[in-house]
């Protein structure tokens, strides 16, 4: 039995698309949203907690301390002896918030004069430390 003809000749192709299924479908699928659409929707109360905004610390500046490769020390690129290495590290190091202090050494120097420095930043208080390299290419 076929919709949308009237001769009774099974051999006629159906060129119309019985839409009587897709309507159901569609139907039940309106009755399932409607239904579930505002049991989504609810939503938990909760006390959330408040708290204030603190402003951030300032970062203070870095210091950059060069070794070159015959053993003379640079302050943010102004050479420097001993004792005012010293005296610059202890003046350094009573700055609050505490600077880093960023070490660049040159391959050819010894590791001795690398280990003095860092014991002198060491003694005159100063906890942040950061070694400077380049990448190999």
């Amino acid at each position: 039995m076929a919709f949308g003809t009237l001769d009774d000749s099974d051999d006629a192709v159906m060129s119309e698309i019985n839409m009587t299924p897709l309507v159901d479908v569609m139907l039940v699928l309106l009755i399932i949203f409607i239904i579930t659409i505002p049991v989504i929707n609810h939503a938990v109360k909760i006390d959330l907690p408040r708290a204030s905004n603190q402003p951030n610390e300032p970062k203070p500046e870095n210091i950059n301390l060069s070794i070159d490769a015959a053993g003379k020390v640079y302050w943010n690129q102004q050479e420097i002896d001993a004792p005012t290495l010293e005296a610059n590290i202890a003046q350094a190091s009573q700055q609050q918030p505490q600077p880093e202090l960023h070490l660049r050494a040159d391959r050819e120097v010894r590791y001795e004069r690398v280990a003095e420095v860092m014991a002198a930043a060491q003694k005159g208080g100063l906890g942040k430390i950061g070694f400077i390299t380049e990448p190999k290419q």
